[in-house]
């Protein structure tokens, strides 16, 4: 791929500016990873450029859901889905993104992730597509038509996850339909708690939080009860939901904080993949929230390895995205690099 700005030469390396040197590039690169999608919306990361050329990735243990989330998978998910996003930022400006994973983590176990940039390659064109579709992708709560995702998207789909060392496995028929009672079953479950319902509402209802779900993107309420989309206390009327939702499952050959990150990395590539297909998506954890976190980390895997989310797939309408931290909120740093 050649570099429009060089008369279709490619860019000489050594000319390349670190992709941190300037606050503008800066912001625009951690914009981009913060709009990764999140538990709750609950945007629990945090950055801090060391460099011009490395960025470290921090998870913001204040956001840490502590009912749902005790041992934080989904905040590991939230964040890996964020370093996708940071990755794909970097690998944008023409430099490789050298990831080192929980580098320190008797020292910093907050510290999730450092990202060198070195200089390499000219972005491919789906590295360019997919970061294109950063701003457009949605978590889309609202019914969906009967069309049926096209098998060659699915495959798109499949080797999105493979590329980030997941595995996604799509679900249908009976087995869709026993994964979506185990849902609702698991979501009947946890409205039953009172704490889990207190720790919802902090997080999404945006009276308590300028930064929840808003009302407009919770959906509404399935009208006949069979699709468990989970209730964030403002959904507004019922509707008709699509009678054969279109499922697919990611794992993770191990189940501790790596997986998780490297789940979240290939969650968001999915995503992101499927939004540049003009394919919505939602998300399910609720059985996942009830392991028990004794469990967490064992070796009780199936065929694929361990489940970490359930993806529901199809064609829905437009949807607005939900509100995002301020860059300045989640940058630490930026004066410094101002002065």
């Amino acid at each position: 791929m050649t570099d429009p700005g060089t008369g279709g030469r490619h860019a000489p390396a050594a000319t390349l500016e670190p992709p941190f040197a300037s606050v503008a590039d800066v912001c625009a690169i951690v914009g981009a990873a913060a709009a990764a999608p999140s538990v709750h919306n609950t945007q629990p990361w945090r950055f801090h450029c060391a460099d011009d050329a490395t960025m470290e990735l921090y998870a913001d243990l204040d956001r840490l859901l502590t009912v749902t989330d005790p041992m934080g998978r989904g905040l590991g998910l939230s964040c890996g889905a964020a370093l996708y996003n940071l990755r794909l930022a970097v690998r944008v400006t023409g430099h490789d993104a050298r990831v080192r994973i929980l580098p320190d983590p008797a020292e910093r176990p907050d510290l999730l992730a450092t990202v060198h940039a070195v200089p390499g390659a000219p972005p491919t064109a789906d590295e360019l597509l997919l970061h294109a579709m950063i701003p457009h992708r949605r978590t889309n709560r609202f019914p969906y038509d009967d069309r049926p995702v096209p098998r060659e998207i699915v495959v798109g789909l499949v080797h999105a996850a493979h590329a980030e060392s997941a595995t996604l496995v799509p679900v249908s028929g009976r087995t869709a339909r026993r994964v979506l009672e185990l849902v609702a079953m698991a979501d009947d479950t946890l409205a039953d708690d009172p704490a889990y319902r207190a720790e919802l509402a902090h997080w999404t209802v945006t009276d308590a939080r300028a930064d929840g779900v808003p009302e407009h993107a919770a959906g509404p309420r399935p009208r006949d009860g069979r699709l468990p989309m989970r209730d964030f206390g403002q959904r507004v009327g019922t509707a008709d939901f699509e009678p054969e939702p279109q499922l697919a499952a990611l794992f993770t050959r191990g189940d501790g904080p790596r997986d998780w990150l490297r789940a979240g990395q290939a969650l968001q590539r999915v995503l992101l993949t499927a939004t540049s297909h003009g394919v919505a998506a939602s998300l399910f954890s609720q059985p996942l929230d009830l392991r028990p976190p004794q469990h967490r980390g064992d070796n009780a895997a199936g065929p694929f390895g361990h489940v970490q989310m359930l993806i529901r797939l199809g064609y829905g309408p437009p949807v607005p995205r939900v509100p995002r931290r301020p860059v300045a909120e989640v940058l630490d740093g930026l004066e410094a690099r101002r002065a």
